[in-house]
């Protein structure tokens, strides 16, 4: 046998009790989740900002470093400072007066 549903179709209309029970529990699991979802959102950005903090920091840290020379000099600035000096391979060929 087929129930008869209300006049907005939206919930069985046999008992009036249930039809509100569900409500309150639709409305609870509702709020609940609105409230779930916002401290989820909180954690989620403090973890955001932290880590960009930590990587601002670790920035700042490196280009001050930089800035007071601590750093490690690029090659081309030891050979600027140098340039009296020749480096490179060189393999011998063949000696003078030997011939063979």
């Amino acid at each position: 046998m087929v129930r008869q549903s209300s006049v907005k179709g939206g919930f069985p209309a046999g008992n009036p009790i249930a039809n509100v029970l569900v409500i309150i529990v639709g409305a609870l699991v509702i709020g609940a989740s609105i409230v779930l979802g916002f401290f989820a959102f909180l954690i989620l950005s403090a973890i955001v900002l932290m880590s960009a903090a930590v990587v601002g920091l670790r920035v700042w840290w490196l280009k001050r470093k930089m800035a007071k020379g601590g750093g490690a000099q690029s090659p081309d600035v030891a050979v600027r400072t140098r340039v009296d000096v020749i480096e490179g391979e060189y393999r011998v060929v063949r000696k003078d007066g030997d011939e063979t």
